[in-house]
């Protein structure tokens, strides 16, 4: 027999209670890069099969923060097999920049959903509401830690803006994206201040902000 999960580590929870009520479909909605000095805000939606084995495999899966770099890549795979439906959303810099950071990662999400090929019945959003989209949805507190279908969406959201970021290194050479994937590392801020800001930069976030004056 395999050792239960720690407490903390994500469950279905929520997932099977809505599957209970006659919610087949609930999709788990989780983001990447919100709070990066550069580059997009990256979205995911996943939405389980409703069955309980789906848990036993993916047995492992959690917040994408508490997971090293290849835990996340091998994990991805699996979510996006095991997957009943998922997308990927996105929302540009210069959206952040326009919109406000919690407005574009709503837009993220909404396209995320957009990109699911199925419309859910239940969302189930890590600390948001979607003020602007028609479905039933319940925002969780750190969601990542509590819902199964919340921590598979933080790996996906993660890890193609993880992708995304590292093909960035070739067009803007100089300020470690690879690395650091845009958020605020003594690295990045020594660049910045080296550099200037590129195209990708959020020129509304306060670090960058300074170094434009």
């Amino acid at each position: 027999m395999r050792a239960p999960l720690p407490a903390e580590w994500p469950t279905l929870q929520a997932e099977q209670a809505l599957w209970q009520s006659g919610c087949r479909l609930v999709a788990g909605l989780d983001e990447a890069g919100r709070g990066a000095w550069a580059g997009p805000v990256f979205a995911a939606a996943v939405i389980l099969p409703p069955v309980a084995e789906i848990a036993e495999r993916l047995k492992g899966v959690r917040d994408s923060k508490q997971m090293t770099p290849p835990q996340r890549e091998a994990w991805a795979e699996v979510i996006r097999q095991a997957a009943a439906y998922w997308g990927i959303g996105e929302a540009s810099h210069a959206e952040i920049d326009q919109y406000g950071i919690v407005a574009a990662t709503r837009l993220a999400m909404q396209r995320a959903l957009l990109a699911c090929g199925s419309a859910p019945a239940h969302l189930l959003i890590d600390a948001l509401r979607l003020p602007q989209v028609g479905i039933p949805q319940t925002a969780l507190i750190h969601g990542d830690r509590q819902s199964l279908s919340i921590a598979a969406a933080s790996v996906l959201a993660k890890t193609a803006r993880d992708d995304w970021m590292r093909a960035q290194e070739e067009h803007f050479p100089g300020y470690g994206f690879a690395a650091h994937k845009g958020y605020g590392t003594a690295r990045h801020r020594a660049a910045l201040e080296r550099l200037g800001p590129c195209p990708l930069h959020r020129r509304s976030f306060a670090p960058v902000r300074q170094v434009c004056r």
